[in-house]
């Protein structure tokens, strides 16, 4: 599975963090959620972090599950 990339986060002056996912807004965090994101941001790996919190962690073999034969007609 490869590392997240593209991914990038905003903090407005109300304390509101917007998470981008290449250009695009992907999640909108507030109040305590976003104290939560920054800490994280600060303790680990940034991409790794955003690509958790906006659900967009699956990039490896289970994109494709869906066209494997024993998975037809499900």
């Amino acid at each position: 599975m490869s590392a997240p990339t593209g991914f990038a986060y905003r903090r407005r002056g109300d304390g509101t963090v917007v998470i981008t996912h290449r250009g695009k807004a992907a999640a909108t965090l507030r109040g305590a959620r976003a104290a939560k994101f920054l800490d994280e941001i600060a303790a680990g790996d940034e991409q790794l972090v955003m690509a958790r919190w906006t659900g967009a962690y699956k990039f490896g073999n289970e994109l494709q599950a869906g066209r494997h034969p024993r998975n037809q007609g499900r």
